[in-house]
C-alpha cells in the first residue's frame, strides 16, 4: 500500500506540474520527500499532496526538498580557476562577448560566480542565462543576499569588490544582478536555447536516473555551439563522452567536438 501510495503520488505530480519524480533516483527521492511529508504530520502521499496544491509554501518546500538547494559561490575553487583562467580567455580570444548558461541554478550562487568572472575579464556584456524549475530559489536569486558560509571560498578581491556585508549577510552588486536573466525552467521537459559558448550544470546529474542524464547530455551537447564547453560537477564524470558528441577537455570539462 505505502509503493502504491508514492507512485500515485507521482503520476498526480507529474500531472499537476509536469515534474516527473519517476525520473530522479526513487529511493533517494522517496526517503527525502517521506521525511518531508512526516514531519509536515501526513500519513500518506496523497493527503500530503492534497495540501500541497492549497497550500503555496508547503509546494516551495516540496520543491525545495526535491531539488536539494545546496550552493555555494566558487564551489571546488581549482576548478573555477581552470575556468577563468583557461576556457573563457579561449573563447574572449575569437568574440568579446560569450553566450553562458547555469542550468539548475539553485539559489543563484552560481551564476553569479560565473558573472563575476566574466566582469573580471572585461566581457561583463556577456549572456549569462540562469534557470531552475523551483520559484522559491529562483526568487531567492534573485534578491542576491547570502550567507557567510556561502562566501567562504570567494578570493578576497572578489569578495571586495562584488559583495556588500551587512552584518553576517552578503549582497550581492546591483550591476552584477543586472547580467543576469533568471528563468523557470525543467531540464527534463522544455527545449533548450542553442549557440552556448558556456553550460555550466554542477552537483544535479547525481540525482537523475541513468535514463535522464543519458537525455541530458543529449540536450546539452545540442544546445552547445561547436568547441563550446559543458562543466559539470566534482561527481559527475561522463563516461563514453563521444556517444554526446563532446570529448574531455579538462576533469569535468567536455567540449564539444567540431564537425
Amino acid at each position: 500500500m505505502e509503493d502504491k501510495d508514492f507512485l500515485l503520488f507521482i503520476k498526480k505530480v507529474k500531472d499537476y506540474t509536469s515534474i516527473d519524480l519517476s525520473q530522479y533516483k526513487e529511493a533517494q527521492m522517496k526517503r527525502r520527500l517521506t521525511t518531508l511529508r512526516m514531519k509536515k504530520g501526513y500519513t500518506t502521499f496523497a493527503s500530503f499532496f492534497e495540501a500541497m496544491t492549497k497550500d503555496k509554501e508547503l509546494f516551495y518546500e516540496f520543491l525545495d526538498r526535491m531539488t536539494i538547494n545546496v550552493s555555494e559561490f566558487w564551489r571546488n575553487p581549482n576548478r573555477w580557476e581552470v575556468l577563468e583562467q583557461k576556457f573563457l580567455p579561449d573563447m574572449l580570444r575569437k568574440s568579446r562577448k560569450v553566450k553562458c548558461w547555469s542550468a539548475a541554478c539553485s539559489t543563484g550562487e552560481e551564476p553569479y560566480t560565473l558573472a563575476m568572472i566574466l566582469a573580471e575579464l572585461n566581457a561583463q556584456d556577456s549572456v549569462v542565462l540562469a534557470t531552475d524549475i523551483d520559484d522559491g530559489a529562483l526568487e531567492k536569486a534573485k534578491k542576491a543576499i547570502y550567507s557567510d558560509r556561502s562566501v567562504r571560498d570567494v578570493p578576497a578581491k572578489y569578495l571586495q569588490k562584488y559583495y556588500r556585508q551587512e552584518n553576517l549577510t552578503y549582497h550581492i552588486a546591483d550591476s552584477l544582478k543586472k547580467s543576469i536573466r533568471f528563468q523557470k525552467q525543467n531540464l527534463l521537459v522544455d527545449t533548450f536555447d542553442t549557440g552556448f559558448d558556456l553550460i555550466v550544470c554542477r552537483n544535479v546529474m547525481i540525482y537523475f536516473t541513468e535514463e535522464a542524464k543519458h537525455l541530458l547530455y543529449h540536450k546539452f551537447a545540442n544546445a552547445l555551439k561547436p568547441g563550446g564547453i559543458l562543466f559539470v560537477g566534482s561527481t559527475e564524470q561522463i563516461f563514453s563522452p563521444a556517444q554526446y558528441g563532446l570529448e574531455s577537455a579538462e576533469t569535468f570539462f567536455y567540449r564539444k567536438t567540431e564537425v
